[in-house]
Parts: C-alpha cells; sequence; structure tokens
C-alpha cells in the first residue's frame, strides 16, 4: 500500500488513520482486537487515541482506549513495529490533570505510555489549545520528552490558521520542535473550519493533515436520513446538526456516486477525503468487521475528477 509522508515528521502512513475513541465504549475489548488486526493485516499502520478517550462513558475515567491498544499489542508484540500510534493530551480530566503545562504534558505521556506498554509514542498531539500555558513553554516540554526518546513527532488538533500560526512561528524563532501535523475537523459536511487560511497554512508549511470525523459522526454513511434513525447508534444524537437540506444534498450526490462505483456512500466519502489537496489522510472508526472492510474499501477507492467536483459542488 502507497504511504504518504506525514508532514516533515519523518513518518509514513497509509492514506487512512483508525479513529479508536470508540474502544472501550461502543466497541468491547474483544471487538477492538479484532478491529486492529483487520486493519493492520489489510497494510494500514497508523492509530490514533487520545488520552482522554473514553472519560464521557459513565464509570470511565480517560484512558480506556489507551489501555486496549497496549493490551493488544501486549498479545501481538509482533505487530508493534507495523503500527504508529498517534495519541493527545490537553483535555479535562479534572482538577490539575489539563491543558498543556509541561508539568501535565510529562504526566500525561508517562501515563500513555504506561498504558499502551510501549517506550516511544510515535506523534503527540496537543489535543487542544490552552491560552493560559505559553506555546514557547509547550514546545520545551517535547523538546525535553523527544530528546528522552519518549515521542518521535508533535502535532496539533483542534487549533486555528492564527494559532497554529503563532505556535510555528515561536518554534522557528526558538529553535524548538514544531507541530508537524494537524487534525482538524473535516469531512465533506464540516469544510469551514478547515478550507481557507488553515489549509492553506497547511499545504505552505507542509503540514501533514488527519481530519477527524471523517465521516461526520456517521451521518455520511447515509444511515440517518430521517429523525426517526437518530436511535441507531450512540451517535445518533449528533445527526440534528447534519440532517438539513444541505446534508440532504450532500446525501444525494454520495449515493449517485456510490451506485456508478458499486460502493457505499461512507466509502464515497472518504475517498473525497483521502482525494483532496491539503488532506494525508483522514481518520474514521468502526464498530464491526463490516465496518472495517467498508474503511477498507474506501482506501482503495478511486473517484474521477467529475465524481470530485460533483461532490465539491454538493458541498459547498
Amino acid at each position: 500500500m502507497q504511504h504518504r509522508p506525514l508532514g516533515r515528521s519523518g513518518l509514513s502512513i497509509a492514506p487512512l488513520v483508525l479513529g479508536t475513541n470508540v474502544f472501550g465504549w461502543t466497541a468491547d475489548e474483544a471487538t477492538s482486537f479484532r478491529l486492529l488486526d483487520a486493519f493492520v493485516d489489510a497494510g494500514l499502520n497508523a492509530l490514533d487515541t487520545a488520552d482522554i478517550y473514553s472519560r464521557w462513558v459513565p464509570g470511565h475515567s480517560g484512558g480506556e482506549s489507551e489501555t486496549i491498544i497496549g493490551k493488544w499489542l501486549a498479545a501481538n508484540p509482533a505487530k508493534r513495529d507495523k503500527v504508529l500510534i498517534f495519541t493527545k493530551v490537553g483535555m479535562d480530566h479534572g482538577p490539575d490533570r489539563n491543558g498543556l503545562s509541561p508539568r501535565w504534558i510529562r504526566q500525561s505521556v508517562e501515563e500513555s505510555l504506561k498504558r499502551l506498554q510501549v517506550e516511544q509514542i510515535d506523534l503527540h498531539q496537543s489535543h487542544t489549545p490552552d491560552a493560559a500555558t505559553p506555546d514557547a513553554e509547550t514546545l520545551g516540554a517535547y523538546q525535553e520528552l523527544m530528546r528522552a526518546g519518549k515521542i518521535r513527532a508533535i502535532g496539533a488538533s483542534n487549533y486555528s490558521a492564527e494559532q497554529l500560526g503563532a505556535a510555528l512561528a515561536v518554534a522557528a524563532e526558538l529553535g524548538l520542535p514544531r507541530y508537524e501535523t494537524l487534525q482538524p475537523l473535516y469531512n465533506l459536511y464540516d469544510r469551514a473550519s478547515y478550507d481557507g487560511a488553515l489549509r492553506d497554512l497547511c499545504m505552505r508549511e507542509d503540514i501533514g493533515v488527519i481530519p477527524f470525523y471523517g465521516l461526520a459522526a456517521g451521518f455520511l454513511t447515509g444511515k440517518y436520513r430521517s429523525e426517526a434513525d437518530f436511535g441507531k447508534s450512540a451517535r445518533g444524537g449528533k445527526m440534528a446538526n447534519y440532517l438539513n437540506p444541505r446534508g440532504l444534498r450532500i446525501l444525494a450526490a454520495l449515493d449517485e456516486v456510490a451506485a456508478a462505483k458499486g460502493a457505499a456512500p461512507g466509502e464515497v466519502a472518504l475517498a473525497w477525503l483521502i482525494a483532496r489537496p491539503g488532506v494525508t489522510a483522514p481518520i474514521a472508526s468502526a464498530t464491526s468487521l463490516a465496518q472495517m472492510d467498508g474503511l477498507i474499501r474506501a482506501v482503495h477507492l478511486q473517484l474521477s475528477a467529475e465524481e470530485i467536483a460533483a461532490l465539491d459542488a454538493a458541498s459547498a
């Protein structure tokens, strides 16, 4: 499978990243193991998690996804060299366990390494900006961890063009590691926050881009077409944000391309992202092997210029 360089990090990834926020939530441990095996056996190699996954579930404290990945790696040691582990820090775990202060970054990295049962994190990401901590302090902490061999590269998530540009400028001025990747919200529906200044910055600075919610929390699979469908999954409550005339227009365009390709709408939506200039690899998750098969098919789906133009127009 053809890999793509992840910015200037030196890392190289297949065109799809597995989102593991569902591990320990809507995918139990046994299912998660099967999904990981299928993903890696298909030649895909990047796993995205975070220290906060899945704190939102009653009874969870965060780190459940990392723990499952760690158990899988321990049970399959030969597969460690076949995968790149991406995780994050910054979301709220409670008092003194949030933000991007050097103290919390160091502590969170140690906790993540322990849960993941690895000696090094391939990509460590600032999950959300922290106005209370200067970029110089955050990047300085990352430099220390990189020199110690605990992380290989760093990235940012949920940063605006202004925030990312400021962090890049500080890194250049002070000789600190720069954010080599960005994880923005971006898909056929959610285009406004990335298209424009942020996308231009990433392309100009050669930043690797791994968008989250590649399927708009499942909306772009086409299984939510009326309010009656909201109960189909734990994420169904989000669908009210998408079920509107523009959302239905996007689904209609996906249906048309999918029918022509003999594919599913979600596969077409991911193929559009994979083909999009300024995107390295979208992040998508699965809770069943059938869904995983669809993700794998999307990687191999080639869209024509006309099909991409139709999807562009429908989602504009």
